[in-house]
């Protein structure tokens, strides 16, 4: 009997791994997308691109402590999102937006005038002016344009979301929900440095 049982239980195993076993081994199905979704991907990489750049420059512009620490989290994090987005289109056969393309933005030299300017993104006016800044006049236009920054990246998640079938797919529902509640936390921490900048 005990052996009828093993040689059963060796043909079973003979036979490889049960179609349950094999479905857990395949990738999983991804959900649709549609249009919209790549749209938002490709133009929040834009978006991002010029958050990074801005974050960089506390470092060099004399930020006070507390806002170069604000922006280098900001830095790490949306860089990492960059990435992020890339892969999402690359492994839908998309078109990938080289995010070096916004490094100079509109009206300065070298500026991609294939890179769309994204709600809430600074203008070529607003990005000199920041440059040009330095200590507690970089702070306040920083944070300034970084709160008009991340109040379109939020209409952006609002227009994925308003849109018929997008953010189905569950990497870009996620990213997106976490870019809502994510900048508005943001935005609040902002608007208490910029208040308290103001405070005699």
């Amino acid at each position: 009997m005990k052996r009828s049982i093993f040689l059963a239980s060796f043909a079973m195993a003979a036979l490889g791994p049960s179609r349950a076993a094999q479905a857990q081994t395949v990738e999983k199905p991804r959900y649709p997308f549609v249009a919209a979704d790549v749209e938002f991907m490709q133009g929040m990489i834009h978006h991002h691109s010029q958050a990074v750049i801005m974050s960089g420059w506390c470092g060099s512009h004399g930020a006070n402590a507390s806002l170069r620490i604000f922006c280098g989290r900001i830095a790490t994090a949306q860089t990492a999102e960059i990435e992020l987005m890339q892969s999402w289109l690359k492994d839908r056969n998309q078109p990938v937006p080289d995010p070096n393309a916004t490094h100079d933005m509109p009206g300065m030299a070298g500026h991609d005038m294939a890179a769309p300017l994204m709600p809430g993104m600074l203008s070529a006016e607003q990005m000199k002016q920041l440059d040009a800044a330095r200590g507690a006049d970089f702070d306040r236009l920083f944070l300034t344009g970084m709160i008009q920054h991340h109040t379109g990246a939020i209409s952006m998640v609002d227009k994925l979301f308003g849109s018929y079938g997008a953010g189905q797919d569950d990497v870009i529902f996620k990213f997106a929900t976490d870019v809502n509640a994510d900048q508005r936390t943001e935005i609040d921490r902002m608007q208490q440095m910029l208040d308290a900048m103001r405070v005699p």
